[in-house]
């Protein structure tokens, strides 16, 4: 009787755990399509003149294979870049302004802000420091992007024909990131996956729509919303910037887009798991407002959906029970094929596609593992840097 009565709970909670997987397949804004990319665009008859913002913190390792491709932008009007050293100890400034002069293109100024004072991420602190000296250019569209990305000659081309022809404020691309070590081609394509799940794409771009998300990686943004925005001033300590930020637009009215880049690429590796576990824990608890209760329905949440799947049909198959092992396998099979397009748009073996449960248990764990990082008063440290309070940084660089 006890058994059975296990094997009944086990059945209506992958029964419940399918429901769940058949509502996010059709009404979570087809988060899991790989289609949103750069919308319809066409030249402007003339070129606003643009400012390239890049914050940089000890990237002397990234910078030769992303720099360049900046100063190289294939832009018909006038384009600057502004490279803000924030405290580098690698000779950072130094070796942008080497790479300036052997590779030329577009001028570039190397500045440093300081120290950031209270109540400010070292990475924003940054961004209005360039901001700053971009405004006496006057320029009609800011582009800030890492110093870890990557563009293609016609990056910024595009991004301004898109932002004109839309209408957009804030036109932001999800660069496409490193999958080449065995742990990045599982870990990273599910990052993308449960970001996109947590903001599906095309309801950012609705005009109307309450969600609200960018890439920090890369986002153009016309020059006077961000100052009716109050940008970065308004979000100065935020630890998911991205985010912030597109939120701070669309409360001011505008009218923000994201979409998965096609070259737009992050050139920074995380080679191991430790790299990756250390990228997702420091701010995993902070996308959670570090709220214990958001905490536990996270928790909750991934295990319902991600874990009792295969749970269920491991128990289905160990008891012999149709009832608990069918619902499981269907939610473990609608799961997977909703992870196909992600390891398709990454170009990793679709064989992957199964083990989005393991991959998920890690995210778990690393959520876990963010939240004791703050209760202990650790913080986020990031490059010399550890912010303990809540509001503080962990997404620089």
């Amino acid at each position: 009787m006890g058994q059975t009565a296990r094997v009944s709970a086990i059945a209506w909670t992958a029964a419940v755990s399918l429901a769940a997987w058949l509502w996010l397949l059709l009404c979570q804004g087809f988060f899991w399509r790989t289609d949103v990319r750069l919308p319809p665009r066409r030249d402007p008859e003339e070129w606003p003149d643009v400012c390239v913002v890049v914050p940089a913190r000890d990237e002397a390792a990234v910078l030769p294979l992303s720099l360049p491709s900046l100063l190289a932008q294939d832009y018909p009007g006038r384009a600057e870049v502004f490279l803000v050293d924030d405290g580098s100890t690698d000779g950072t400034g130094e070796l942008a302004r080497e790479l300036a002069g052997r590779h030329g293109g577009l001028p570039l100024t190397v500045d440093s802000p300081g120290e950031p004072p209270a109540g400010w991420t070292g990475k924003l602190w940054a961004v209005r420091h360039g901001i700053g000296l971009a405004r006496a250019r006057d320029p009609e569209y800011l582009l800030l992007t890492d110093a870890d990305i990557a563009h293609a000659p016609d990056s910024l081309r595009v991004l301004v024909a898109a932002a004109r022809t839309g209408g957009f404020d804030v036109v932001s691309q999800m660069a496409r990131l490193r999958v080449e070590s065995r742990w990045e081609r599982l870990v990273v394509p599910a990052f993308v996956y449960f970001f996109a799940q947590l903001y599906p794409f095309r309801r950012i771009g609705r005009k109307g729509s309450r969600t609200a998300a960018a890439a920090g990686g890369c986002v153009l943004l016309r020059a006077d919303t961000a100052e009716r925005a109050r940008i970065p001033d308004a979000i100065r300590h935020a630890v998911i910037d991205d985010v912030a930020l597109a939120r701070a637009v669309k409360g001011a009215g505008g009218h923000v887009w994201l979409g998965l880049a096609d070259r737009v690429d992050s050139v920074r590796p995380y080679p191991g798991l430790h790299d990756l576990w250390r990228m997702v824990s420091r701010s995993a608890y902070a996308q959670l407002r570090h709220n214990p209760l958001l905490l536990l329905g996270t928790v909750a949440g991934l295990t319902l959906v991600y874990l009792v799947p295969p749970a269920a049909v491991l128990a289905g198959a160990v008891a012999g029970s149709a009832p608990a092992a069918l619902p499981g396998a269907a939610a473990w099979l609608v799961m997977t094929a909703t992870y196909l397009p992600m390891l398709r748009y990454y170009r990793v073996p679709l064989r992957l596609a199964p083990l989005l449960p393991f991959t998920a248990s890690l995210y778990l764990l690393m959520t876990v593992d963010s939240a004791v990082r703050h209760y202990r008063g650790r913080g986020a440290a990031w490059k010399g840097r550890t912010y303990a309070r809540p509001g503080a940084v962990a997404d620089e660089g």
